[in-house]
C-alpha cells in the first residue's frame, strides 16, 4: 500500500509540473467552491453499468420511463455534476440533463436502443443499472393433440398416488437441520407427514429427492467441512431436490424417523438399507428388469445441470432400502442409493414405471441382456488364505506372502478369483476373501494393487471403513506407495487412535512430513509393538526417529536410533541407508572429513536413492571447503537433478543448484532452476523451503535491487517471465514501481505501460485498480498515447474512490482531452476543479483556443506575486510569463502588457531567453521578433519534453520514497530482534 501512496503522489506531482509546461488551453473561470448536496457517481461493470446518488441527507425519488427516456425525480433541488454523463457516459446511457421542475430536480437520462434499466435503493443511495435488455420470447402453450402427440420417450404418465397425508408443510417450506456427530454430518428434513424419497449419489455428488414439491431452505446449511462443500436445492413440478457436492469416498446413509428424513455423510453406525432386489422380468415379452421397492410413492425426472442430461427417479417411504453399488448395463445404469432407486439412460426410450410396489425398467423393444442361464454366485476363500496379524496395523511377512507349491500366479489366481465371486452379491457383506488378497498383496509388497482392492471393497462394503484392520492395511499399503496424506487420513481413524502398532506408521508418517515433534511422541507411543514387526520396518522406523531426533538437535538419540537400525539383521542396502543418516549426524557434529567419507562410500550404491543424496552431501561438503569450483559444483548439482527425480532429495538438490547460480549472478538460470519442481511435489515439506528460496530470490532481484545491475529491458524479460512469483500488497507494488521508473528513465514508456496494464487487468481492484491505472494514463499521456489513457481512466471507474484520487483522474482525462482536440470537453471536466493544478491545466487550454485575453490573465493569475521575489526566473515560471505577454499583446491588452512589463522587467537579464522575454513584455509589434518566431518559442514541443522530464523526476522521487517507507518496519524489525 505504501508503494500505491507513492505512485499515487508521484501522478499528483506530474499532473502539476504538467500544466506549468506549455502546451496547454484555458478554461471558464471555475465557479466557486460549494459544499455538493448530490454526488453523482458512474461505475461500469462487464454487464451493466451504475450511477449513484448521494444525497447529503434524506431524499425520496421516483422514476418514470417513456421510450429510452429514464427520469429520476427527487423530492429536493440541487445542482449535480452530471459531466461524467455527457462528456463521457457509460455503457448503454446516451446522455444525461438536469431539470428543475416546481422546486425539485428531475434527472433525464437517456438510453440506448435495446437497453434496460432497474432503479432502487441501497446503502442511504440511490442507484440505476443499466444493461441489455433480454431477448423477448413468445411461446404458445402447446394445443392438447400436441401434448398427446408426445415423443415415446417421455415418461408415462404417473399412476393414481395413494390416498396418504400430504406431507407438505404449510409453510410450504421444508427448512434443513444439521448435526455433527463425531465425524459424520446429519443432515434433517422435517416434513408435516411421512413422505416418499430418494438418497443416491452420482459421482462426487449426494443427490436427495423428494416426491413432494416444496422449497427446501437449505441456506443454514454449515460451510468448511469436509463431508460436503456446498448444497443446491431444485423444486420440480412434482419433487424437489437437494444437490450436495461430497467427496465420492464419503459414506452415505439415510435415515427414517416418523416424518423426518435424515440424510447422514461420513463414517458412522447406522443401520445398512434394506437391499433392492433388481431381476430379470420373467413375465415374457420383451426384456424388462422389475426392482420390489416396498412403499414406493413416485417416478419423477430430475435435470441434472452439471452432467446435462436427466435421471429417473423412483420415490418410496421409509424405512430406507437402496442398491450399495453401481449396476450397469448396456442401456442404463442404477446408480447407488441409500433409499429408493435411481436411473440414468444411456437410450432415449428407457422407461421406468410402477405399479403398486413393483417398478419396471424397460424399452418399447426390450432391454439387452445376459442370457438368463448366468447367475451370480458365491464361493468360499480357499482354505490357508492369509490370516490377519496380531494387532491391525502389523505386517506379517512369515505368512502372508506365502505362495505354496504352485507359485506365486497360481496363488495369486485363486485369491483373486474368490475375492471376485465374494463381490458377486451386493447383499452379503461377507469380505473375507478381498481382506486375504489384500493381506497377500501388503505382504508381497505389491502397495498400488493392495490400494485398489480395499478401495473397491470399501465403495462395496462401507461398513469396513470402521474397522480396525481395514485401515491399518489400507494405510500401510499407501505408506508403501508413498501417498503419505492418504496414509495418515487412515492411520487417524478413531479405531487405531489408541493402538501401538498404528502409532509406529504415525510417527513414520510425521518424519517424512518433518513433523518431527510428533514423529517423536508417536514412536514413544508404539513402543510396546516394536519388537512385533518384521526386521526390515523396525529399522525403518528407527531411523525416521533418528530424522527427528536429528532436525531438533538431539544427537544422543539420534547415534541411539541408527545404532538400534544398524543393529537390525536386515540386507545391504538397509544397512547403506542407516549408513547414510550416520554421515549426516557426522556431518551435524562438524566431522565434515569422517562425514564425507561415508557419503563418497554410499554414492557408489547400486539403487539411486540412496547414491543420489549421498552425491549430493558429498558435493555440498567439497564445495563449501573449496575442493571444487563454482561451476564444477554447478555441474554436479545439474547433473544429479535429473539423474534421481520424485522425491525431497531432488528438491535439495535444486535449492543448492539455485542458491549456487545466484551467488554467480546467473539469475534466470537459478529462477529457473528453483522453479522447475517446487510445483511438482507440493506435499514434500522439502518444496515450502524450495518455494521460500524462490520467493526470497526474486525479492532480492526486484526489491532489494540484485537486478539493477542489469539492462532495463532484461530486468523487464525476467520480471514478466517470472511475474507469478510477484508477492500480493506493498512489496509487490514497490517491485512493479521500482521497474517502472527505470523503464521511465530510459524512455521504454510502452514497456512501462505494459508492465502497469498487467496489473491492472489480472492483480487488482477496487481503489488499488484505479490508483494504477491512473499511473498508467499518466504514461501513456507521456507517450503520447491520449486514446489510451481515457480508456484507462474509463476503464478503472468506480463510486468509492477517494476525493483526492479523483480530482488527479480528472486532471489526467482532462489533459488526454486536450491533446484529442476535444477542448470544450477538456474544460468542461475541469469546470468544478478549483485547485492551482486545475488552475494551471485551464490556462493551457485557454492557450490552445487562442483565447487570448483570458489566456493571458491565468497566466498572470498563476505566477501570482513571483514579481516581488527578485531572484532569477525559473524555466517553468519564464515559460509563464513569456505567454502572458504574448497573449496579452496578440489580445491589444496595452494596459495589461504595461503592467506585466512594470513587474517583470528586471528579470529580463537574468532570463533564459532574454530577447524574447524583452520582446513579450514591449508588445510583440514592437519588437524585432515576428510572430511566427514567437510561435516557434512557444511551441507545444519543448513544453511537452519540459513535462516529461519532470514527470519521470517525480516517478523517481516515488520509487525512492516508497523504497524508504519499506526499509523502515525492516529496520525496526531488525532492531527489536
Amino acid at each position: 500500500m505504501r508503494l500505491r501512496r507513492a505512485l499515487h503522489s508521484g501522478v499528483a506531482a506530474v499532473c502539476i509540473a504538467a500544466v506549468a509546461a506549455p502546451g496547454g488551453l484555458a478554461a471558464q473561470t471555475p465557479p466557486a467552491a460549494s459544499t455538493q448536496t448530490l454526488d453523482v457517481r458512474v461505475a461500469q461493470a462487464r454487464d451493466f453499468s451504475r450511477i449513484e446518488f448521494h444525497w447529503k441527507g434524506q431524499a425520496r425519488v421516483t422514476s418514470r420511463r417513456d421510450g429510452q427516456v429514464l427520469t429520476l425525480r427527487f423530492s429536493r433541488d440541487a445542482n449535480p455534476d452530471l459531466t461524467r454523463l455527457r462528456v463521457s457516459p457509460p455503457r448503454w446511457v446516451k446522455g444525461a440533463e438536469a431539470r428543475h421542475v416546481g422546486g425539485v430536480l428531475e434527472l433525464a437520462l437517456t438510453l440506448e436502443e435495446g437497453a434496460d434499466a432497474k432503479v432502487g435503493q441501497a446503502d442511504g443511495a440511490a442507484f440505476v443499472n443499466v444493461f441489455a435488455a433480454p431477448p423477448v420470447e413468445t411461446a404458445e402453450a402447446p394445443a392438447p393433440a400436441d401434448v398427446a402427440a408426445a415423443p415415446a420417450t417421455a415418461a408415462p404418465a404417473p399412476l393414481a398416488e395413494p390416498q396418504r397425508p400430504d406431507p407438505t408443510p404449510r409453510s410450504g417450506v421444508v427448512k434443513l437441520e444439521t448435526k455433527l456427530v463425531n465425524s459424520q454430518v446429519l443432515l434433517s428434513f422435517p416434513w408435516a407427514a411421512p413422505g416418499g424419497a430418494a438418497v443416491f449419489r452420482r459421482g462426487n455428488a449426494v443427490w436427495v429427492v423428494f416426491d413432494a414439491p416444496v422449497r427446501l431452505d437449505v441456506s443454514r446449511a454449515p460451510r468448511g467441512l469436509r463431508q460436503f462443500t456446498s448444497m443446491q436445492a431444485f423444486r420440480g413440478p412434482d419433487y424437489s431436490a437437494v444437490r450436495i457436492a461430497s467427496p465420492s469416498d464419503t459414506p452415505v446413509f439415510a435415515i427414517s424417523e416418523g416424518s423426518t428424513w435424515t440424510v447422514a455423510l461420513g463414517p458412522g453406525a447406522q443401520p445398512q438399507p434394506t437391499l433392492v432386489q433388481v431381476r430379470r422380468d420373467e413375465a415374457g415379452g420383451p426384456a424388462a428388469l422389475t426392482a420390489a421397492i416396498s412403499g414406493v410413492t413416485r417416478v419423477v425426472r430430475v435435470p441434472d445441470a452439471v452432467v446435462g442430461d436427466t435421471l429417473v427417479v423412483a420415490t418410496a417411504l421409509g424405512p430406507p432400502k437402496g442398491l450399495p453399488s453401481r449396476r450397469e448395463f448396456v442401456q442404463m445404469a442404477l446408480l447407488p442409493s441409500a433409499q429408493g432407486l435411481a436411473m440414468e439412460t444411456f437410450a432415449e426410450d428407457i422407461t421406468l414405471t410402477r405399479s403398486g410396489d413393483l417398478v419396471e425398467i424397460g424399452r418399447p423393444t426390450g432391454l439387452a441382456l445376459s442370457s438368463p442361464s448366468v447367475a451370480m454366485r458365491r464361493a468360499e476363500a480357499p482354505v490357508g488364505a492369509p490370516q490377519p496379524a496380531g494387532r491391525p496395523a502389523l505386517i506379517d511377512y512369515d505368512n502372508w506372502p506365502k505362495t505354496g507349491s504352485g507359485g506365486f500366479l497360481s496363488r495369486y489366481n485363486a485369491l483373486v478369483t474368490a475375492a471376485a465371486e465374494e463381490g458377486l452379491d451386493p447383499a452379503d457383506r461377507q469380505t473375507s476373501a478381498r481382506m486375504a488378497l489384500a493381506r497377500f498383496l501388503v505382504g508381497s509388497d505389491l502397495s498400488f494393487e493392495a490400494i485398489g482392492v480395499l478401495n473397491d471393497l470399501a465403495r462395496d462394503q462401507p461398513q469396513v471403513l470402521g474397522d480396525a484392520e481395514f485401515r491399518g492395511l489400507r494405510g500401510i499399503s499407501r505408506v508403501m506407495a508413498r501417498r503419505y496424506k492418504e496414509a495418515a487420513a487412515d492411520f487417524s481413524a478413531p479405531t487405531l487412535s489408541d493402538d501401538p502398532s498404528a502409532a509406529l506408521w504415525r510417527s513414520y508418517l510425521a518424519a517424512k512430513t518433518a513433523q518431527w515433534p510428533e514423529a517423536r511422541k508417536e514412536f514413544a507411543a508404539g513402543a510396546s509393538a516394536f519388537n512385533q514387526f518384521p526386521a526390515v520396518w523396525r529399522a525403518r522406523f528407527a531411523r525416521a526417529d533418528a530424522e527427528a531426533a536429528l532436525a531438533m538437535g538431539d544427537m544422543d538419540g539420534a547415534r541411539a536410533r541408527i545404532r538400534m537400525a544398524l543393529d537390525e539383521k536386515t540386507d545391504a542396502l538397509e544397512e547403506l541407508a542407516g549408513r547414510l543418516l550416520q554421515a549426516e549426524l557426522a556431518e551435524k557434529e562438524g566431522q565434515t572429513g569422517r562425514a564425507l567419507k561415508i557419503f563418497q562410500a554410499v554414492a557408489r550404491a547400486p539403487v539411486d536413492h540412496l547414491a543420489a543424496p549421498a552425491l549430493l552431501h558429498a558435493t555440498r561438503i567439497r564445495f563449501e571447503e573449496g575442493a571444487i569450483t563454482p561451476t564444477q559444483a554447478a555441474t554436479a548439482y545439474d547433473s544429479l537433478r535429473f539423474r534421481w527425480r520424485g522425491d525431497a532429495t531432488e528438491l535439495e538438490t535444486i535449492r543448492a543448484l539455485g542458491r549456487l547460480y545466484l551467488s554467480q549472478g546467473r539469475y534466470r538460470e537459478a529462477l529457473e532452476a528453483l522453479r522447475s519442481a517446487g510445483q511438482r511435489l507440493p506435499d514434500l515439506p522439502e518444496a515450502l523451503g524450495l518455494q521460500a528460496d524462490l520467493n526470497a530470490a526474486f525479492r532480492a532481484l526486484f526489491l532489494d535491487g540484485l537486478a539493477d545491475g542489469l539492462e532495463p529491458v532484461q530486468a523487464l524479460a525476467l520480471f514478466f517471465d517470472f511475474k507469478d512469483l510477484t508477492p500480493l500488497g506493498a512489496d509487490g507494488d514497490m517491485m512493479v514501481r521500482r521497474l517502472v521508473r527505470r523503464l521511465v528513465d530510459v524512455d521504454l514508456l510502452n514497456q512501462a505501460a505494459e508492465l502497469l496494464s498487467y496489473q491492472v487487468d489480472n492483480r487488482l481492484d477496487g481503489v488499488p485498480r484505479a490508483q494504477v491505472a491512473t499511473d498508467l494514463a499518466l504514461i501513456y499521456l507521456m507517450d503520447r498515447r491520449p486514446e489510451q489513457a481515457l480508456v484507462a481512466i474509463n476503464g478503472s471507474r468506480s463510486t468509492v474512490l477517494p476525493k483526492a484520487l479523483n480530482a488527479e483522474r480528472r486532471l489526467i482525462e482532462s489533459r488526454a482531452l486536450a491533446d484529442l482536440g476535444r477542448l470544450d470537453h477538456a474544460l468542461e471536466v475541469l469546470a468544478r476543479e478549483d485547485s492551482a493544478d486545475a488552475r494551471d491545466l485551464r490556462a493551457e487550454i485557454v492557450w490552445k483556443q487562442k483565447d487570448w485575453p483570458r489566456a493571458g490573465e491565468l497566466f498572470e493569475a498563476s505566477l501570482g506575486d513571483r514579481w516581488r521575489d527578485k531572484r532569477a526566473l525559473t524555466v517553468e515560471e519564464e515559460s509563464k510569463l513569456l505567454r502572458a505577454g504574448v497573449a496579452f499583446s496578440l489580445a491589444g491588452d496595452d494596459a495589461a502588457l504595461e503592467r506585466l512589463n512594470g513587474r517583470y522587467a528586471g528579470f529580463v537579464g537574468q532570463a533564459r531567453n532574454p530577447e524574447a522575454l524583452r520582446v513579450a513584455l514591449t508588445g510583440v509589434a514592437a519588437g524585432p521578433i515576428g510572430v511566427g518566431e514567437f510561435g516557434r518559442m512557444t511551441a507545444d514541443n519543448e513544453a511537452f519534453s519540459g513535462w516529461v522530464s519532470k514527470m519521470k523526476e517525480k516517478f523517481r522521487q516515488a520509487a525512492d520514497q516508497g523504497a524508504k517507507q519499506a526499509a523502515a518496519p525492516s529496520g525496526a524489525k531488525n532492531k527489536q530482534s
